[in-house]
């Protein structure tokens, strides 16, 4: 799966997670994050295409940020707890996923623009 870095053009580049996997095929955005424990303050899913998703079956809260096909956050969702489901967000293209309290602590809000680059020393 592809690991992506994600930072928040909107606040001079500032990192919003470094080890971002893209799931962007349908096993991949079915599984999402089952079976995890938890993910680490730098970790990331992100879901493409995906306009909403579920907390069903996980074992931990996580922060959602809803974007479109530019990158403008849509809406973010904090701290989602576990057996849940948020409204869809119409107009979204992908959901990035985070762990709890993540968006936050970046400053990230509805109207930044996010950016997927690949790590430094890949090509």
């Amino acid at each position: 799966m592809t690991v992506r870095v994600v930072v928040n053009a909107t606040r001079d580049d500032a990192t919003v997670a470094a080890r971002v996997r893209l799931a962007a095929r349908f096993l991949p955005r079915l599984r999402g994050l089952l079976g995890r424990s938890g993910l680490a303050p730098d970790e990331g899913l992100y879901l493409t295409p995906c306009a909403a998703i579920h907390t069903l079956f996980m074992a931990f809260p996580i922060d959602c940020a809803f974007l479109d096909a530019a990158g403008t956050v849509l809406r973010v969702e904090a701290a989602i707890p576990p057996w849940r489901i948020p409204r869809p967000e119409p107009g979204a293209r992908g959901v990035l996923e985070l762990a709890a309290g993540r968006l936050a602590a970046t400053g990230t809000t509805a109207g930044d623009r996010l950016v997927f680059r690949e790590p430094d020393g890949e090509r």
